[in-house]
């Protein structure tokens, strides 16, 4: 496993399983066959509500704590609960995480940050990052921030690679983790003939091609599935590396196409809902 080396010291594996949108056991199922097969990070959020799922399928795994990286989020309904750190550790059955976000830039998000602060002071957190903060949000927390935040986790693919935004994150060394890596299943995205020839190069799908872009890149990548043959397929992308004359055709497809657009109503929404997390 390749890993990156963030601004505090700790390293993060470059490739993980994302656990967005699947079900409690689906999520369990996931981990555990993930990390059988070689995988050693899995993000997961209280908004997801399978932190319990994923805390059995890493029990379930057979790996010692220390050898899984585990990445999860505060939901904004969070933020002002002195215990939210402390609830999600006993939800995920552990004493600490290794990255710890908040989710969104909505409601008190600045306690939410000093919550992750503290966490960080304390050992439960052995990294801290935020979740879909670009813009003025960053440009706020930059004036604010008393630890400047390991990661940053962001909706990033070959049609939109945040380049504005990395002009901020190499100024503080903060690691992008990209989602919707592979455009949302854009099936555009796939079919680009660059993507093509590089996987009938190197014997490769195109949805490797992009997730390997994703590490060439520098970027932290965590596709989710349910699918255990699509899982290990998604991890076998480390046997080979684009040139940089490939990586540079590649650059060319950047349009600045996004395909989440959050509006000011969505983040009033969100700090209003609180996830009705798994009792076991």
């Amino acid at each position: 496993m390749e890993t990156v080396k963030l601004n505090n010291g700790v390293t993060c594996p470059v490739i993980g399983l994302g656990t967005f949108m699947l079900a409690p056991k689906d999520a369990q199922n996931s981990v555990r066959e993930a990390l059988k097969m070689g995988y050693s990070l899995v993000d997961t959020a209280n908004a997801y509500v399978n932190e319990r799922a994923v805390g059995r399928g890493i029990k379930e795994s057979g790996h010692k704590r220390e050898e899984v990286f585990i990445s999860t989020k505060l939901w904004p309904s969070e933020y002002e609960n002195e215990n939210a750190v402390n609830e999600t550790l006993e939800r995920l059955g552990v004493d600490y995480v290794d990255l710890l976000y908040i989710h969104q830039p909505a409601g008190n998000w600045l306690a939410g940050y000093r919550q992750l602060e503290k966490a960080y002071k304390e050992g439960k957190a052995k990294s801290i990052g935020i979740s879909n903060f670009e813009g003025e949000y960053i440009d706020e927390l930059r004036e604010k921030w008393e630890i400047v935040p390991q990661f940053i986790q962001v909706e990033a693919h070959p049609y939109f690679t945040q380049k504005e935004l990395r002009k901020t994150l190499d100024k503080y060394d903060i690691k992008l983790m990209s989602w919707y890596p592979l455009g949302h299943g854009d099936k555009s995205l796939m079919k680009e003939p660059i993507f093509v020839k590089l996987g009938e190069k190197y014997g490769k799908t195109p949805a490797q091609i992009i997730l390997r872009w994703h590490t060439q890149m520098g970027f932290v990548v965590i596709p989710g599935s349910k699918n255990v043959a699509h899982i290990k397929d998604n991890l076998d992308i480390l046997d080979f590396t684009p040139t940089d004359d490939e990586m540079n055709e590649i650059a060319t497809l950047d349009k600045e196409k996004r395909y989440y657009h959050r509006t000011d109503a969505q983040l009033k929404q969100f700090a209003a809902w609180r996830p009705e997390f798994e009792k076991v």
